[in-house]
């Protein structure tokens, strides 16, 4: 019975490993419910960080530069950067985090989190002040 418990422990715990938050992503874009992007999250100084490293949209190069992006994106290569910045980590949540919108240049504040019902579902809520929205990435296979 105690080999039985120990091996349901491990199997347990090897499950929460594989559903790391540090995997990759893909996103969905808000308007149309296409995938987008696919941001790679990381660990850098005990800060969690996620930057795009592939586009998944048709006809967008993963070496293209954005021409319709607004602010200081504007003509510069969106592939590898960091639209998650700064998160710490919180039980099961990352937080004080922000998330940066590069087609608009806006940052938000954010926190993510993995669905508790599926665990290849990121939570992704992005706050103005009181008001936030809630959007939801699939993981990467």
């Amino acid at each position: 019975m105690k080999i039985l418990l120990l091996f349901v422990g491990l199997l347990l715990s090897s499950i929460s490993i594989s559903q790391s938050i540090e995997d990759k992503w893909i996103t969905i874009d808000v308007d149309s419910g296409k995938e987008k992007s696919v941001v790679e999250i990381y660990k850098q100084d005990g800060q969690y960080y996620g930057k795009i490293v592939r586009f998944l949209e048709d006809g967008v190069a993963n070496d293209a530069v954005c021409k319709h992006c607004k602010g200081k994106m504007k003509d510069k290569q969106l592939m590898g950067f960091n639209v998650l910045k700064s998160f710490k980590k919180d039980g099961n949540e990352l937080i004080n985090g922000t998330v940066t919108d590069p087609e608009n240049d806006k940052t938000y504040d954010a926190k993510l989190w993995i669905d508790k019902e599926n665990p290849d579902i990121l939570n992704l809520r992005a706050y103005v002040s009181i008001i936030f929205k809630t959007i939801q990435w699939k993981r990467a296979k």
